[in-house]
């Protein structure tokens, strides 16, 4: 089992930044990908961003340019910085991880991921 905790997520103003990081412990190893996912109200859960082991990154088009997804192996930790912060961002944001290797179409799809953090909320007011 993998355990994951999200952290960083809070209230900003469009226009502003956030760094959320997803500290992860048990088995790791497990981890081959890792991604950040969010979910709004009456929404489902999408895919943001996602990133291999060896670094292979996955963003949604809604994200690119503004987001950028990295992870420390040694220390276990997953990274989001978001920039530029927009109104329609704001929502629950998960961190995930899988156990898998998957090709490039299922890397956003949270139905591809074994493990899931309680999650953290990003709000962004205008």
């Amino acid at each position: 089992q993998v355990q994951l905790v999200e952290s960083g997520g809070d209230s900003v103003q469009s226009g502003g930044s956030l760094r959320l990081s997803c500290a992860a412990s048990g088995a790791t190893s497990s981890s081959n990908y890792m991604g950040w996912f969010r979910q709004a109200p009456g929404k489902e859960r999408e895919g943001v961003a996602t990133i291999s082991r060896y670094g292979t990154t996955t963003y949604a088009d809604s994200v690119k340019g503004r987001f950028t997804i990295s992870r420390d192996n040694a220390k276990n930790t997953l990274y989001l910085q978001i920039n530029s912060l927009k109104p329609e961002d704001t929502a629950m944001y998960y961190c995930a991880a899988s156990s898998r290797w998957f090709g490039s179409t299922s890397r956003l799809s949270a139905l591809a991921y074994n493990y899931w953090g309680p999650g953290t909320q990003v709000t962004v007011s205008s």
